[in-house]
């Protein structure tokens, strides 16, 4: 391709490769900026077209365009996707034998390249900057930026050698791109990658078909699991992360025994169990992959209608980059998570018991804190997830806080309660106890244990029988998540100087009261159905049970569940009826020839094509995402399954 073959401009190729007629957001002012040779951040939220912003500008600029991408697990999809556009693009790395890059390598030197994908470890050898010089490049693009940030939660060491490329290459546009950055993030992209001169260009974070759903864990977890995947996402493709190897094994197993199809992935399996799993992932439908955080950066399936997690993410990023793998086809997705007091007291110890420095130490409480409050707000969850990422917003409408706001009390007198006890341990008996110790001796629970410390004694014994103990549990998380109770070693309780101040009753303590009533079913999207709040008095959500403006639903109809069901929704009977088919033939199409389904063609573009039916070539051409090559290779075969 190349402007030696044609290409007059942007929109061009954009209506005749991509298949689309106009640009999304400013991708057109981020094109235009690279053909011009202008160096270039983007940060652009999952879903929103980052890919386009430089494919498109290596098809306008003479050369070829070098995609610097981290994981190389991923190449080949990516490469199988451009090759359905008719551009021609190739990889670089470890999973080719010696013919296979040598060919590779040929068609870089003689020019016979569109976009090329390398590894960072790859373009940091002499080899590989050796071999750029003989050729020709047009751009270089450096994906998933944010893992040059040392920081960051997706740190890459040899991100941080690619400040050479300014070096070595002066006249070549640079293009950093990211769907995951704070203010501090973009500035340390910008000095690590020496693109201090280049143009931002930053989109809103919002992904407003995302529903975030933030739940207190139950015991036992799986089942609690089992009730989201089965219950409310039956058939649906969807991502569970876990934090351990064995949580992710165990988990997988456990779905698998109650009729879900699901994949284990970690980094302690097999490669090529762990390709296996991936590749059906991405090829069949309705699979969910249990996994630790090892998995899916660079994921660019469209139709994941959830990601679950059932351990705290250690970081607001990690947690957006992992959640926003749902749903980027732009139909409506679910976050969801189960999160507890083990989740706060195992994290504190992680980062107490780390090696690292103490200014790394106090990062990661950062972190972390971040976490917890987005975890325990009464406010709308997306104002205080873009709030972190610098953008304000208003309350959404689409979040649990906002469709079933949480009851707010006064927990002050339990939490003087809690920490008074901490104090009689520590100061009467010079001990210290975890969560589980101190919570029998406010709910007066005698155990062997209590007995042999003599702790039936204290003067707190039995005072807190206002609470359960799984309530007491929720209350120590919540103290322990505004910093009113710290973590010793062991896990053992004790004070910091703000408990001082809710002892002396200057400080008040609101805490959420748990909503353990809900309906079962919840779907994503502001049309979908969520678990709703039965029998809970409370105080409404500004605006007196409206949220941004909005009225808020109690009772809406209920979202359709497996594979496909939600793109049919828009259809009438006849037309849903051939989208069905049009999916039928997209699967075995997709089978023939190796590549997941919806590198074929998205939903979106069969749905138009069910509701459209067009009889010609011409007509098909005219739908979005239906670029030449694609007309070329399947439009005989769809006009063929319309006509049926």
């Amino acid at each position: 391709m190349g402007v030696e073959t044609g290409y007059a401009n942007a929109r061009e190729v954009l209506r005749d490769v991509f298949g689309y007629d106009s640009f999304k957001g400013f991708q057109g002012e981020v094109v235009e900026h690279v053909v011009g040779g202008g160096d270039a951040v983007v940060l652009m939220p999952t879903g929103g077209g980052k890919s386009l912003c430089y494919q498109l500008p290596a098809l306008l600029r003479p050369g070829t365009g070098v995609v610097v991408s981290p994981l190389i697990a991923l190449m080949q999809d990516q490469v199988d996707a451009l090759a359905q556009l008719g551009i021609r693009a190739a990889f670089l790395n470890s999973t080719q034998s010696w013919e296979e890059s040598q060919a590779v390598e040929r068609a870089f030197v003689g020019g016979e390249l569109d976009l090329l994908y390398l590894a960072p470890e790859r373009l940091s050898s002499q080899r590989a900057k050796d071999l750029l010089d003989r050729g020709r490049v047009a751009l270089f693009a450096i994906d998933e930026a944010h893992c040059v940030s040392q920081w960051g939660h997706d740190f890459r060491p040899d991100y941080l050698g690619l400040s050479v490329l300014a070096e070595r290459w002066p006249g070549v546009p640079r293009i950093a791109l990211t769907a995951t950055a704070t203010a501090a993030t973009h500035a340390e992209i910008r000095q690590r990658l020496a693109l201090e001169d280049a143009r931002d260009f930053v989109a809103s974070f919002d992904r407003p078909n995302i529903r975030y759903r933030i739940e207190p864990k139950r015991s036992p977890l799986a089942g609690q699991l089992l009730d989201f995947v089965k219950g409310e996402q039956a058939g649906n493709c969807g991502i569970v992360y876990a934090a351990t190897r064995a949580r992710t094994e165990q988990l997988a197993a456990m779905l698998r025994a109650n009729g879900v199809d699901a994949e284990p992935y970690h980094a302690g399996m097999d490669a090529a169990a762990r390709r296996a799993a991936q590749a059906r992932f991405l090829r069949e439908p309705g699979v969910v992959v249990v996994a630790t955080i090892a998995f899916g950066m660079g994921i660019d399936k469209p139709d994941v209608r959830f990601v679950a997690h059932v351990d705290l993410p250690k970081s607001v990023e990690g947690y957006y980059q992992e959640t926003g793998r749902a749903g980027r086809d732009q139909e409506p997705a679910v976050a969801w998570m189960a999160y507890g007091l083990a989740d706060v007291v195992q994290q504190r110890s992680l980062i107490e018991s780390s090696t690292g420095s103490p200014e790394h130490k106090r990062l990661l409480r950062a972190h972390l804190d971040a976490m917890l409050a987005l975890c325990e707000t009464v406010e709308c969850r997306r104002v205080g997830l873009l709030g972190y990422f610098g953008e304000v917003s208003q309350p959404c409408g689409n979040c649990d806080t906002c469709l079933w706001p949480p009851q707010v009390v006064d927990g002050t007198r339990g939490a003087q309660k809690l920490l008074s006890t901490i104090v009689r341990l520590e100061r009467e008996r010079g001990q210290r106890f975890g969560a589980g110790q101190v919570i029998d001796i406010l709910c007066g629970r005698s155990t062997a244990k209590t007995r042999s410390w003599d702790h039936e004694t204290l003067s707190t014994w039995g005072v807190g029988q206002e609470y359960n103990q799984a309530q007491w549990r929720d209350v120590v998380r919540q103290l322990l998540a505004r910093g009113l109770v710290s973590l010793g070693d062991h896990s053992t309780l004790g004070l910091t100087e703000a408990s001082w101040e809710v002892m002396r009753g200057d400080r008040q303590v609101p805490l959420r009261r748990e909503v353990l009533a809900r309906s079962s079913r919840s779907g994503g999207g502001k049309g979908g159905v969520g678990p709703k709040a039965a029998g809970v008095v409370g105080e409404p959500s500004a605006g007196g049970g409206r949220v941004g403006g909005r009225a808020v639903q109690d009772s809406v109809a209920v979202a359709a569940s497996g594979p496909g069901a939600r793109a049919a929704d828009a259809l009438d009977s006849a037309d849903a009826e051939l989208f069905e088919r049009l999916r039928a033939w997209r699967a075995e199409t997709a089978k023939a020839a190796g590549v997941p389904a919806y590198v074929v063609f998205h939903d979106s573009v069969l749905r138009a094509m069910a509701a459209r039916r067009p009889a010609t070539r011409e007509a098909l051409f005219e739908l979005s995402g239906v670029g030449r090559a694609k007309l070329e290779r399947y439009g005989d075969a769809v006009l063929e399954v319309i006509s049926s």
